[in-house]
């Protein structure tokens, strides 16, 4: 083999060499980053009295819900990269789509609190937590693609993407329910939050 040839060849080898903890770590980086990014958009009162803090309702709702889709991100991405034995191309990739989108939650959540949950604002959020959804039923394919193919595999394929796609839906119709009733539209992100609060039995056994 010529070194031209080696050196051609030298970066795929280097792809898939990757191991699966350094990807968790950088993932685990960055998440920890988007939640101290959202805590800081929480603004103290100027006024030392209950009905300011009161006043506060919208942003810290908006906040609670989303650090708690951000924290169900990160133990399902957890839960996940348990059981790949090696990284390639799609999974680098799709990891790195998904921490795009959640690294905008931040952003859609403090222009929800600061319009205190407008129809327009709730809507914006609504799409964006449906893109985060998408981006995560991509890198759920990509490393799904490593569970094997036994009865066992196809199970626990079928199980994720059922999951993914029921949420998608939710969010699909949040985004309309904003200007029909906002607190109708954030429900349903509620929703989306309780059922992955939901236990994966079939993906914790495997892991384990």
């Amino acid at each position: 083999m010529t070194e031209k040839k080696k050196a051609a060849e030298a970066p795929h080898r280097h792809i898939r060499d990757i191991a699966p903890g350094r990807l968790e770590a950088f993932s685990d980086g960055v998440i920890a980053i988007i939640i101290t990014i959202m805590v800081l958009e929480l603004k103290v009162p100027h006024r030392d009295t209950l009905e300011s803090l009161l006043d506060q309702w919208p942003v810290f709702l908006s906040y609670a819900l989303s650090f708690v889709m951000v924290a169900e991100y990160w133990m399902n991405h957890q839960l996940l990269f348990h059981l790949v034995k090696k990284v390639d191309n799609r999974i680098l990739w799709s990891n790195l789509l998904l921490l795009f989108s959640i690294s905008l939650i931040p952003f859609f959540t403090g222009f929800m609190g600061e319009n205190h949950i407008s129809p327009f604002s709730t809507a914006a959020y609504s799409g964006w937590m449906l893109v985060c959804s998408l981006s995560f039923m991509v890198m759920f394919l990509s490393v799904a693609r490593h569970f094997g193919r036994g009865e066992e595999a196809r199970c626990m394929r079928r199980a994720g993407i059922i999951k993914n796609a029921v949420a998608t839906l939710l969010y699909v119709l949040a985004v309309p329910a904003a200007y029909v009733y906002p607190a109708l539209s954030l429900c349903l992100n509620v929703a989306v939050a309780m059922m992955y609060f939901l236990p994966n039995s079939w993906l914790e056994k495997k892991a384990a």
